[in-house]
């Protein structure tokens, strides 16, 4: 009988199986796609040559992630790569804020006016991103953080909706630049908890950066394979797991899988019947013949370019995805890792990763409006395009089972789900069974390619072999 038997090679499954192997447990994992990855995978969806990324793209997170730096994942084939800047946020009229490694150079950027008060936000903070890291990327169950007194302070920061922090700013650079950091929750910026989450990801950038996995995203799911193995534990793929008799005889189960695929799976009925996903999102890989022609300079640098200048638009787009309306003017968030990866591209060509939010299932097409919005910023950008993939939220959720409904972020970021998942409970982890565990996005601390939610759980699971 195996220890353990973790289903879905995802970063998070993957994550729980590493670290379960590490303690000296028997682990297979059991995938149903036919390589590993989950939302860390790179094809070429486009062009021979060109190698997009499908879901995961830029990973502020998990250049930050305590789990992934506690393994030697560069041993086994893992390089971050990063841009000159990490992301740029440009406005119609050429000019751009960014979010730079400096913080000096990010608050210039904002203007005179608010660079005091990003200072002030964020430069507390920065020195300290491990401990930070750590603490936000945790479970409640685990005790008290780190730096208590820092995360008391921070908390009461990140609680907050990205727009209540917006008002702090006087001109619109740092409140677009804000909001737009916010937005990464998929959810409207006046939600609770945004604001937290735009802090994170600025500090991570002044101090890990927002790097891409040099040959994609893949390299990622790769690394964690290869260390699984060197470790003694197996992968199997081309394994669709129905129910809990499709798999072999283990102590405990590990699901890296949606709430509603584990209560069907093992039969635990109407578990999380309270669980909500969130609105979907419409992607768009492209193969390019140069690099974009972004207007603003800033974003010709910059591996991360973020389309929707105001918080206005940026929350009004949230919004429309939220409340069921057709995209008209999209938030687009795009990465363009070819350019500093020779991996991704012919010589010469170049790849862009783009989407923007459309509502749960939605079955339209997105294309003319993201592309309007991509030409609003890049004057002649469809003269370059090659070739183009396509994917609403059947297609994602088709290629990703737990994107239900094109929910990248496998649970809706709102109300007390946004700290609550995916249902209270003293361990998120555990179930009414006490040999499955769930170890997905859907769990503490969210979505994002950085492993902790499997780590997490398989804390939780280790204790239960333990015992």
């Amino acid at each position: 009988m195996l220890d353990a038997v973790v289903v879905g090679a995802g970063p998070n499954g993957l994550t729980a199986a590493v670290e379960l192997a590490r303690r000296g447990h028997t682990v297979e994992v059991f995938e149903a796609r036919e390589s590993p990855g989950g939302g860390a995978r790179t094809e070429e969806l486009t062009l021979p040559g060109f190698r997009h990324d499908p879901c995961s793209a830029a990973h502020p997170l998990g250049a930050g992630s305590p789990a992934f730096n506690a393994m030697p994942l560069e041993r086994h084939g893992l390089t971050w790569l990063h841009h000159p800047l990490p992301m740029a946020h440009p406005f119609p009229d050429g000019t751009a804020a960014v979010l730079a490694r400096s913080i000096g150079e990010t608050a210039m950027s904002l203007g005179a006016r608010d660079a005091g008060t990003y200072r002030r936000l964020v430069a507390p903070y920065a020195p300290r991103f491990d401990t930070l890291a750590a603490d936000f990327l945790r479970t409640p169950w685990l005790g008290l953080p780190r730096d208590p007194a820092g995360w008391a302070r921070f908390g009461a920061l990140a609680l907050q909706p990205a727009s209540l922090i917006a008002r702090r700013f006087h001109d619109e650079k740092a409140r677009g630049l804000l909001a737009g950091l916010a937005a990464h929750a998929v959810a409207p910026v006046s939600g609770v908890g945004t604001g937290g989450l735009a802090l994170m990801f600025a500090i991570a950038a002044h101090a890990v950066g927002w790097p891409v996995a040099r040959g994609g995203s893949q390299s990622i799911a790769d690394a964690l394979v290869s260390y699984l193995r060197a470790l003694g534990g197996q992968v199997h793929t081309h394994y669709e797991v129905k129910r809990l008799d499709d798999l072999p005889p283990a102590r405990a189960y590990v699901f890296d899988t949606s709430p509603t695929a584990l209560a069907r799976i093992a039969g635990l009925g109407d578990t999380y019947r309270g669980f909500r996903y969130g609105p979907g999102v419409f992607k768009i890989d492209y193969a390019l013949d140069g690099p974009v022609p972004w207007t603003a300079t800033e974003a010709r640098r910059a591996g991360t370019v973020h389309l929707g200048p105001t918080l206005g638009e940026i929350n009004g787009a949230l919004h429309a995805a939220v409340d069921g309306r057709d995209p008209s003017v999209p938030f687009l968030i795009t990465t363009q890792p070819s350019l500093i990866d020779d991996t991704r591209a012919p010589a010469g060509k170049h790849t862009l990763w783009a989407y923007g939010h459309v509502p749960s299932g939605w079955r339209g097409d997105a294309t003319e409006v993201i592309e309007r919005q991509l030409e609003r910023f890049a004057p002649g950008f469809r003269d370059l395009v090659l070739a183009r993939a396509i994917a609403g939220p059947p297609e994602l959720a088709a290629r990703n089972a737990n994107y239900v409904g094109g929910d990248i972020a496998c649970g809706a970021f709102a109300g007390l789900q946004t700290v609550l998942r995916p249902k209270l409970a003293r361990v998120p982890y555990a179930t009414a069974h006490p040999a499955i565990f769930l170890c997905s996005s859907a769990t503490p601390p969210g979505p994002g390619v950085h492993g902790m939610s499997g780590h997490h759980a398989a804390r939780a699971v280790w204790r239960r072999l333990r015992s």
